[in-house]
Formats: C-alpha cells, sequence, structure tokens
C-alpha cells in the first residue's frame, strides 16, 4: 500500500467502502457499509460535531485493515479491529475521531457495566463479541476509562453503533460525506502545522 498523505486519506477510504462495503456485517441484516453509513447518517440528523459524525462514519474501519482480518461469528478470540482502525487514521484524524474508533468496543463493555439495561439494546452478534471483548468491565476499568476527556462522544459513537443495524433506513453513500471528512482532516493537520515548533 503506498504511503497515504492528506491527499489520498479520503480517497483511500472511499475506495475501501467501494470495494468492500457490501461485504456482511458480523451476521446483521445490513452489510458493512450500510451500519457505518447509518450511523454517520444518524449522528447527522441529530446535529452533532463533524468530528462526530466522521467518527461513527469510520469507527468500523479496522474491520477491512486489520491484520487479524474481520470478525465471524464462530470465532473464539477477539480481533481488536478497532486499534487497527485507529492506527490507520491516526496520521489525518484529531484525538475525538480516533478514540472514538479506539475505544467504541471498550465503550460496550462500559456500558454494560455502568448502564445494565443497555445490554438489552445488543443484538445477538453484539452479545457474543462482548463475551470475546472481556464482558463488562469491572470496576477499576470503569474509573480508569471515565478518565478520557472524549468519554461523551466516545459514548455516543457507540450508540450511533447500535443504531446502525435498520435494514430499512436509507443513507446517502460516501461521497456525501467525503467533503466532510476532508475537512475533518484539514482542520486536524492546520492545528498540527500552527503548533510545530
Amino acid at each position: 500500500m503506498a504511503e497515504l498523505t492528506r491527499e489520498t486519506i479520503v480517497p483511500f477510504l472511499a475506495d475501501i467502502f467501494a470495494r468492500r462495503g457490501d461485504e456482511e456485517y458480523l451476521g446483521e441484516p445490513v452489510t458493512m457499509a450500510q451500519h457505518m453509513l447509518q450511523g454517520a447518517t444518524l449522528a447527522e440528523r441529530q446535529g452533532l460535531p463533524e468530528e462526530v459524525v466522521v467518527a461513527a462514519l469510520l469507527h468500523d474501519i479496522g474491520h477491512f485493515t486489520s491484520e487479524f482480518g474481520t470478525y465471524h461469528p464462530d470465532d473464539t478470540e477477539d480481533r481488536h479491529h478497532e486499534e487497527a482502525g485507529a492506527e490507520v487514521l491516526g496520521d489525518f484524524f484529531p484525538t475525538i475521531v480516533t478514540d472514538c474508533v479506539r475505544h467504541h468496543v471498550a465503550a460496550k463493555r462500559y456500558l454494560c457495566a455502568t448502564r445494565p439495561a443497555y445490554f438489552e439494546r445488543l443484538s445477538a452478534a453484539s452479545v457474543h463479541t462482548l463475551e470475546l471483548q472481556g464482558g463488562p468491565m469491572s470496576a477499576a476499568e470503569v474509573e480508569a476509562f471515565e478518565a478520557n476527556p472524549n468519554l461523551e462522544r466516545i459514548i455516543q459513537v457507540r450508540y450511533l453503533d447500535e443504531a446502525g443495524k435498520d435494514p430499512d433506513l436509507e443513507t446517502p453513500d460516501f461521497d456525501h460525506f467525503a467533503p466532510m471528512v476532508q475537512r475533518v482532516v484539514d482542520r486536524h493537520l492546520a492545528r498540527d502545522t500552527r503548533t510545530s515548533p
């Protein structure tokens, strides 16, 4: 894979959606692309900040980029797609986006520990992956997780993740969100340039 740049990161992501977006999403009634586009669409409809919309759009990108491959219902070990996704995005996106990507799995464990009713929202596939991912957090894990300054946004993306599994919800395609993704990249890299010595 050629080295990604500010100019190529968004086309790279668009290409992933185009080539692999129709793949099955964890046994859910939507494809991978539908799942991520639904999360972003719902975030946009709620008027959430662009960074949160983009985080919802890209939260599962690691299913395509992880050296461990994507999840399969017969898995007996977690494949850590959240870390793979955050790593791919890390050079181009602000921490609020990469934290939402990196911690959306942990957020499920956190919510199951702190809001027991949340477990009832989980699909069968999410319940299965919860077991692979360590189950509800311990008290010590909850305390550490709550120290993240982006906690509120991480939780928002987690709820969007659960909501993005509706076979009847129509969404725009990636091209609709591409200018927003580029704006988030450009703002972040412009800030980096201004703060560099």
